[in-house]
């Protein structure tokens, strides 16, 4: 399949007569093809397209339909029909009324392409770049990001669940692919367990009962493996992704050995971050945020906030879900700084932020990561008055510590901590804290065998954190602040519009590019608003709230 130029084609006469007189005040679609022209051009996905072939449908049109998609928040069929059927469609896409459209299926294969050549940010890219040109959107001025979970399109399964409709799925998969080669290995009590879905299966009540369970489905698993990879079996069967999912979650979940197949339990489970969550998405993961858990990912939504221009999404990052923010905000700052779309100031949440981020987006990036750091606490987090970290004097140079009441440390250890992070570790003497008169305001170590202790970060980051500290004590700070705040609408308006919350497809790649065409999608709703004065929604209240505030 080769690509067709469709360069120079404009909106057809009797498509644009039709509509304008149909449409007089204009639609979204008609109003972003009037204000940006032909927003997608062919040549801009031309490496996803060999040069020979039968010619290929617009990827240019493809990438609009895709947006539009989520827009309306359409199935690929619907976005289909839709492209038959809608006038101001064509408008946009610059067909005639007569275009009889395309197959549904196209669009899927247009994502892949997409996902198969590294292009899922080139949408986003595209947009931006024709409204910068527009002068709406430039780099410099605030940005500010947030995260929002998004569930995975499988569902949530307990380890037993899970180790049963992995065995299931695995032996579905060989039934269709090697029905002769399975047959002989095939039970009646294998067909009873595993031919419907883990989810309709009764599981035995008590503790052993249900040990016994799981290690029997673990040994049925070790079983089939054993099959497939013995040197009698087709080589491909191990090659399909059913039994490779198989192999890898039964090495997770069991240990085999001279004794049999016991059930792994605890610490000798791997990380939530390297452990299958599902047979059927092998990218989602469990976590718990806020004691809510979901399986799936996390998508991270960047944004303008210039009160002169509209606010714009500008980068767009998906994890999965037990990467925490505060491994993203370096990853983000990169992210911006290819679209060469660096803010001055970047407001993000406590989560996003710490003393190396602070310094590290000042130094590497100039730029102003404007966020709460954790308060400045004790040693043993004393109750009522204590004598916090600021108050010690610190002589970075000869590496000395000198306390309130003017004792010198006795200690300068530097160090690392297990993630890398380089600290100091400074100690006093335990004489000299034992005849303190305020000993009790700032070490509590038993019997006075211990002298206070101090956790130091480089001296930058510690320098950065104490500014901090101090300056979000303002009322100043706290009002500059405020203005992360209108990210929650952000995510409030994808969530509403183009349901970002949960994901339309399977694995990380594809989930990825759900979310770059949804952030593109929210940024032609909002410009079409910009263009036409609409003012931005206010915040909902409940007609409960609204009568406590009127009282």
């Amino acid at each position: 399949m080769s690509l067709e130029s469709r360069a120079g084609r404009g909106v057809p006469e009797l498509t644009a007569r039709v509509v304008r007189a149909s449409f007089p005040k204009g639609t979204l679609a008609v109003r972003i093809r009037e204000a940006l022209g032909p927003l997608f051009e062919d040549g801009s996905f031309a490496e996803a397209f060999p040069r020979r072939g039968r010619p290929a449908i617009s990827p240019g049109a493809l990438a609009l339909v895709s947006v539009l998609q989520y827009a309306e928040g359409l199935t690929d069929r619907q976005a289909a029909d839709q492209v038959r059927a809608r006038m101001d469609w064509k408008f946009l896409l610059g067909l005639e009324l007569d275009d009889p459209g395309f197959d549904f299926s196209v669009l899927s294969d247009f994502r892949d392409r997409l996902i198969g050549h590294g292009l899922e940010e080139k949408v986003l890219d595209l947009v931006l770049e024709r409204i910068a040109g527009l002068g709406l959107l430039r780099a410099g001025g605030r940005q500010r990001t947030d995260s929002t979970h998004v569930l995975a399109s499988v569902r949530t399964l307990n380890r037993m669940e899970f180790v049963g409709e992995t065995l299931r799925a695995a032996l579905e998969a060989l039934a269709a692919a090697a029905p002769q080669w399975l047959a002989p290995l095939v039970s009646a009590y294998w067909v009873k367990c595993y031919g419907a879905r883990i989810d309709s299966y009764r599981f035995p009540k008590g503790d052993d009962v249900r040990r016994e369970w799981a290690e029997q489905v673990g040994q049925d698993g070790f079983t089939l493996l054993e099959a497939a990879h013995s040197t009698g079996a087709p080589r491909w069967l191990r090659e399909i992704p059913a039994v490779q999912v198989l192999r890898r979650a039964w090495v997770e979940q069991y240990h085999r050995d001279a004794e049999g197949v016991r059930w792994r339990e605890g610490k000798d489970l791997p990380p939530g971050r390297l452990r299958l969550a599902s047979p059927y998405d092998p990218d989602a993961r469990y976590s718990v945020k806020r004691g809510s858990g979901w399986c799936g990912y996390k998508t991270h939504l960047s944004e303008t906030c210039e009160p002169d221009a509209p606010h714009l999404i500008t980068h767009v990052a998906t994890t999965d879900a037990t990467v925490t923010d505060t491994e993203m905000t370096e990853s983000i700052h990169q992210g911006l700084a290819a679209r060469e779309l660096l803010p001055t100031e970047h407001d993000v949440d406590a989560g996003y932020v710490t003393a190396a981020h602070i310094v590290t987006a000042r130094d590497d990036h100039n730029i102003e990561l404007l966020g709460p750091v954790g308060l400045d606490t004790c040693h043993d987090n004393h109750q009522g008055e204590h004598f916090t970290q600021s108050a010690f004097i610190i002589d970075w140079q000869a590496k000395k510590v000198t306390c309130p009441q003017g004792k010198v440390s006795a200690s300068w250890s530097d160090q690392r901590k297990n993630s890398g992070t380089p600290i100091s570790r400074v100690h006093f003497r335990a004489r000299d804290c034992a005849s303190c008169p305020v000993r009790d305001k700032c070490t509590r170590a038993a019997n006075g065998q211990w002298g206070r202790s101090l956790t130091l970060l480089p001296q930058d980051q510690q320098e950065a954190l104490e500014v901090r500290r101090r300056e979000q004590l303002t009322d100043q700070w706290q009002q500059r602040y405020n203005t992360r705040a209108g990210v929650e609408g952000t995510i409030s308006q994808a969530m509403r519009r183009t349901h970002i919350r949960r994901s339309r497809y399977t694995g990380l790649p594809k989930t990825h590019l759900g979310h770059i065409l949804a952030a593109t999608a929210i940024n032609i709703i909002r410009l079409d608003a910009w263009l036409t004065g609409t003012p931005l929604g206010e915040t909902r209240t409940s007609h409960l709230a609204r009568l406590e505030l009127a009282a």
